[in-house]
């Protein structure tokens, strides 16, 4: 985990905590969704995951037109035979970045749904696995520039982590511009593990053990959400599970084989400012911005197990 932090970090200076929590993310099994304005890196991060963990890549480019069969695949007939055979999309990719996911309309986005839920793929009555192991990375541009299509609250939720990179320090940004500086070369970073072996932490990690008292304590967080008078719609079930296996994963930064509370607030708000609704209805980064201020004063007013 360190060894592809370390390389994240190469590749998207000055961004290590961005870095820390794409791997946990990935460690968890989940996928991870990173919104912000063009040319801050986000294409570059998924493309340094893919390759540190040496992982089968594909880059689909979300536009207007695109058509869920440019994802998936397609039948295609052959006359000689006058039989089908199906033809795979760029879906069938170990790591898949799905750039500007909000510029393809909703019947597009959620081409993606049922691999990023069940790794598999479903056409014309067959069913088809994804390799494993299976991730999506996707991008997202606020809402408020041209061209773009919110993210069904569906599809939102199949995203264990919502990441902002935000600009780089000036210090940073000021280091690029020198022949020193400049970002290095994707195809010169090298693997650093591997399927089988991300296979086995994924498992190892989803086997840490998370005492009663901490699994409460998800709960009581969750459930601070549904009862908050500024969120219209609280964590689901199935965010309470992402917060868990995302601090399962976060544990093994410190090498531990067990949860705190600790793990839990460092990955609550990539974990659940997404998936919240506000009564006050904003949208884009201020409605994330919003949810996540709400998290945080939620988190200190919830007592945490000793």
């Amino acid at each position: 985990m360190e060894r592809l932090s370390a390389h994240l970090s190469r590749a998207v200076q000055g961004k290590e905590t961005q870095a820390r929590l794409t791997v946990t993310s990935v460690i968890a099994g989940g996928h991870v969704l990173l919104e912000d304005v063009p040319g801050v890196g986000k294409t570059t991060l998924a493309e340094a995951l893919a390759r540190a963990c040496g992982l089968s890549f594909s880059r689909i480019q979300f536009t207007a037109d695109l058509m869920p069969t440019d994802i998936l695949g397609s039948q295609v007939f052959h006359a000689a035979s006058a039989t089908f055979t199906f033809r795979q999309g760029p879906i069938f990719r170990q790591l898949v970045l799905a750039d500007e996911l909000n510029r393809a309309p909703p019947r597009t986005q959620s081409a993606l749904l049922e691999g990023m839920a069940h790794g598999q793929v479903s056409m014309d009555g067959s069913t088809w696995p994804l390799p494993a192991p299976f991730t999506v990375v996707a991008t997202q541009n606020p809402v408020d520039l041209n061209g773009t299509y919110p993210l069904p609250d569906s599809q939102l939720d199949r995203f264990l982590m919502r990441l902002s990179l935000g600009h780089p320090a000036p210090d940073v940004e000021a280091r690029l511009l020198t022949t020193q500086g400049r970002p290095i070369a994707l195809d010169t970073l090298e693997a650093v593990t591997g399927p089988e072996e991300l296979i086995s932490l994924r498992a190892f990690a989803a086997g840490l053990r998370m005492d009663d008292a901490v699994a409460e304590y998800i709960v009581r967080l969750a459930r601070a959400t549904r009862e908050h008078g500024d969120i219209e719609r609280g964590a689901s079930t199935r965010a309470v599970l992402a917060v868990g296996g995302a601090a399962r994963a976060h544990a093994l930064w410190d090498g531990r084989d067990f949860v705190t509370p600790g793990d839990v607030r460092a990955v609550l708000v990539p974990c659940l400012a997404h998936r919240l609704m506000l009564r006050s209805n904003m949208q884009g980064p201020a409605a994330r911005e919003e949810a996540a201020h709400l998290l945080e004063e939620l988190a200190r007013k919830v007592v945490a197990p000793r």
